[in-house]
């Protein structure tokens, strides 16, 4: 979430929750993140176990198949910011985004081998490559600098609201269909398309007067005017990613415990979901007490410590006897 500046006269106020006054297109935008959480998020909690499950694949198949999903996520976002900035169509891309994440969604149910289940995770993750960045130059197009703060913690919030409601209803739709996977994976499209038809009705504001100035060509050592703090941060977040694993694993491992396919999604969802919505106002209280780089250290090392559990975690009792 992008804090406000508090240099800005009424920054302040704007965070702290006036977002009745916001426009109508970023609570449409946050509609449109919600929904596509719901969805992506139903099918990503379910779909290593359907994976190792269900079609027989192996960690390392999985391992692969995430690895190249996030990765085209993230090279694809790179281009379409630069896109969305030359030529001014931040809705065009938007729309494209999750579109293409609406249509992959029936490939997940209808998949009979791996193969088409890394077909669907690669397009959908070029959606949401697509969508990321031009999503949030929209949202800085539709309201003036002193609501931007209220404007990108409303539509993460929204955004966090589906995260925690699509592992939830992957939980009751497991126990009403008595752990059918497929049958419950054919429940997220619904909410994806959704999302699209209410991107379609976003209104592109005008282009800003800025907007006809000379724009330059899209070019690598565009880079070279970045400041060398933006790369610092980009190096410490790669460095961080580099550490992260998949929570396709932690499904997994909660699954080799023991835990049943019904309840598994509930890691996400209780666990997952909850830590999003609370590290959402500590951050915002950390950054305005103690700034940034406290806050990014404090993130890093929250997530170093909950991977050292993860590794270290041996279950006692009758589980430990049941495992081992």
């Amino acid at each position: 979430m992008t804090a406000p500046d508090a240099s800005e006269p009424g920054a302040p106020a704007a965070a702290g929750g006036r977002y009745r006054s916001l426009p109508k297109s970023i609570w449409l935008l946050g509609m449109v993140s919600m929904f596509m959480d719901v969805s992506s998020e139903l099918v990503h909690c379910l779909l290593p176990i359907f994976m190792a499950g269900v079609l027989g694949a192996s960690m390392l198949t999985i391992g692969i198949v995430e690895g190249i999903a996030e990765a085209t996520a993230a090279i694809a976002k790179v281009f379409s910011g630069a896109i969305s900035d030359r030529f001014r169509k931040r809705k065009m891309l938007v729309v494209l985004g999750y579109g293409l994440g609406a249509v992959s969604k029936p490939a997940f149910p209808l998949a009979s081998t791996i193969d088409l289940v890394f077909a669907a995770r690669f397009v959908d993750r070029i959606g949401k490559g697509i969508r990321g960045a031009p999503r949030d130059a929209l949202v800085a197009d539709l309201v003036p600098p002193r609501q931007r703060g209220a404007a990108y913690g409303l539509r993460q919030a929204l955004d966090s609201a589906g995260a925690f409601l699509g592992p939830l209803l992957a939980i009751v739709f497991m126990l009403w269909f008595a752990s059918d996977i497929r049958r419950v994976l054919w429940v997220a499209v619904v909410p994806a398309f959704i999302a699209v038809l209410l991107a379609l009705a976003l209104r592109e504001p005008r282009s800003p007067p800025a907007a006809s100035a000379p724009r330059d060509r899209l070019r690598l050592r565009l880079g070279r005017s970045l400041p060398r703090h933006f790369w610092l941060i980009v190096t410490l977040g790669a460095v961080f990613t580099l550490a992260r694993f998949s929570e396709a694993f932690l499904l997994l491992r909660a699954q080799d415990l023991g835990l049943a396919a019904a309840h598994v999604p509930a890691i996400l969802n209780m666990v997952t979901g909850g830590a999003l919505l609370l590290a959402s106002v500590v951050a915002g209280w950390l950054w305005s007490t103690f700034g940034a780089a406290a806050t990014f250290s404090a993130g890093g090392a929250f997530a170093a410590i909950a991977a050292l559990g993860v590794l270290l975690y041996r279950p006692q009792g009758p589980a430990a006897a049941g495992s081992a």
